[in-house]
């Protein structure tokens, strides 16, 4: 990966969570939308309006969920069948647990789920976790 895109990615999730209030779902998307050049329709981000850890419950983490919406799309425009999209979504996610060991929100996020919580508080790690996206979505032929 190119430091270009290294710093696209930081500069569009900073845009996504504080001038956009975007969740972790929403804000893949969006990242992976503008890296491939992929059109995800507008209904796919209202559809994730509760993707981040399960509603902020702590379950599967939003950027896992935002992943796999994306890799569904992105297989459906590569020409994929419905199988071989399951098996790149299954070795999506066994990179995602390989490199970041969860994909448990609540194991994830930094200090877990408190009241006092800042906002945007996963935004460095959703820098990594949508850079291993691009990545793995890169080598997809």
């Amino acid at each position: 990966m190119t430091m270009g895109t290294q710093e696209r990615i930081l500069e569009m999730v900073h845009h996504c969570y504080w001038d956009n209030n975007a969740n972790c779902a929403q804000t893949t998307l969006h990242c992976l939308e503008q890296l491939t050049g992929l059109a995800v329709h507008p209904s796919l981000y209202q559809a994730t309006v509760g993707c981040h850890g399960a509603a902020g419950q702590g379950g599967q983490c939003g950027l896992v969920e935002g992943a796999m919406l994306f890799l569904g799309l992105y297989c459906a425009a590569m020409g994929k069948n419905e199988e071989e999209t399951v098996d790149i979504c299954a070795r999506y996610a066994s990179v995602f647990n390989r490199n970041f060991s969860s994909m448990a929100c609540i194991d994830l996020r930094p200090g877990g789920f408190r009241a006092d919580d800042p906002p945007h508080l996963c935004e460095r790690f959703t820098v990594r976790a949508v850079t291993c996206l691009h990545d793995f979505v890169s080598g997809l032929k």
